[in-house]
């Protein structure tokens, strides 16, 4: 057990391997916890992609005593808030409730996790449900070109592959996939059980125990090798969209690498809100996007920095231009000292500001076990970031920035536009 005086954290680890974490919160009312799994749909064979989140849909339509509008009316009696959602490489099942409600809360989790039925009549209502889902994923266009791209971006890799699967895989999946799915992965060794609020951690880990004893304790699964990624071109014409729809990104460090603080430096300088360059320059001056931002993907042995921005056919290669203008500009010169604070000071406030609920703090208590196994104090957060050079964030750059791992995905009406690896000099 270990202990974080700071934030009043504690940690119990189970005889089956599940790890329970704490936060206290006295002066809240509430508790906010979460299972989660460590395994998402990175893990996932290809020909039973969209599993991990078929399952976490069919966890909520009924256990062995439940049923899915038992489990509904139970959380609205209480007022309490159930929900769940399927990554990369997570699938987490949570409950927000009244502290005085933890008992009932509890129950209902962990019922939901332990003993789903997977009612053969509930599989095929469901499937409907998914496939719906990603019909309207592959209406929206800026979901379709972020998912065009990164499949493209890991070519063959599980990693590119879609959280929702596709069409073919989600029509084969049926009961016995399911429960073979639930039983290889959640187990002791595989799951975080965090919370955060009003409560004891010695007796909300006596009740844990008391729901989760009889879940076996295996050791978490030998994961996939890290993909590798691949700098591709690829020009989807679509007719019915007004816009081109652009994604260009490259390799990124993982998620516990050192150098992290200087990468999202880096990311929130370029594209991380409406004070950096690329929204300034194009979208400000230029007026040429309504949307422009980059983005941060990282897992736990790799990532992606993505640049996503929506304009009409004819500025589309100015755009991807002006975007490599930014690149460039990062890699030659170095931050000037005021632009370097403000970005500090916006990713300091987005890290604090993002600790104030309940269920935040429940998120980032996972978090951290799963992928650095201990807790950094905000202050040491901070500190880190403030320790960040500029020459830090240019060497990121120039590490990031190489012209022959940029991958670009265009979706749109593309007549006439053409896009070569030697316009792609930054």
């Amino acid at each position: 057990m270990r202990m974080n005086t700071e934030r009043n954290l504690r940690r119990t680890v189970l005889p089956n391997g599940l790890i329970v974490l704490t936060e206290r919160m006295e002066h809240l009312r509430s508790v906010a916890m979460g299972v989660w799994i460590k395994s998402g749909s990175r893990c996932e064979p290809a020909e039973t992609n969209g599993i991990s989140h078929f399952v976490e849909h069919m966890l909520f339509k009924g256990t062995r005593s439940r049923s899915a509008q038992h489990i509904a009316r139970e959380m609205d009696s209480i007022g309490g808030n159930l929900d769940a959602f399927t990554g990369k490489e997570t699938i987490c099942f949570n409950v927000k409730s009244l502290s005085d409600h933890v008992p009932i809360a509890l129950d209902v989790l962990s019922d939901l996790v332990l003993n789903p039925v997977f009612a053969p009549s509930d599989i095929e209502r469901e499937r409907g449900v998914i496939l719906e889902e990603i019909k309207i994923d592959e209406d929206n266009p800026d979901v379709l070109v972020h998912e065009l791209f990164t499949q493209n971006f890991w070519k063959g890799h599980p990693l590119g592959k879609p959280i929702l699967g596709t069409t073919e895989t989600v029509a084969r999946l049926d009961q016995q996939k399911l429960f073979a799915y639930h039983g290889d992965r959640f187990h002791g060794g595989n799951m975080v059980f965090s919370a955060a609020g009003n409560l004891d951690h010695d007796l909300f880990t006596e009740a844990v125990a008391g729901k989760f004893a009889s879940l076996p304790g295996r050791q978490t699964l030998h994961e996939l090798s890290a993909p590798e990624p691949s700098a591709r071109i690829l020009l989807r014409n679509k007719k019915s969209l007004e816009q081109v729809q652009i994604c260009m990104g490259v390799p990124a460090p993982p998620i516990t690498d050192d150098n992290r603080y200087a990468t999202l430096i880096l990311n929130t300088v370029l594209g991380g809100g409406m004070s950096s360059r690329l929204f300034q320059t194009i979208r400000e001056e230029r007026g040429m996007v309504y949307s422009i931002y980059s983005d941060l993907s990282p897992y736990r042995d790799t990532g992606m920095l993505c640049v996503f921005a929506g304009t009409s056919a004819a500025k589309a290669l100015e755009v991807v231009d002006l975007v490599l203008v930014e690149f460039r500009k990062l890699k030659e010169t170095p931050l000037g000292t005021d632009e370097l604070t403000r970005a500090k000071d916006q990713l300091k406030g987005n890290i604090l500001l993002g600790l104030e609920s309940s269920n935040a703090r429940m998120a980032n208590l996972a978090r951290q076990e799963m992928y650095f196994r201990q807790f950094f104090p905000v202050d040491e957060i901070i500190a880190r970031i403030d320790e960040v050079t500029a020459a830090q964030v240019q060497a990121m750059a120039q590490r990031l920035f190489d012209p022959e791992r940029i991958a670009v995905t265009l979706l749109g009406r593309l007549q006439g536009v053409k896009l070569k690896r030697e316009m792609l000099e930054c």
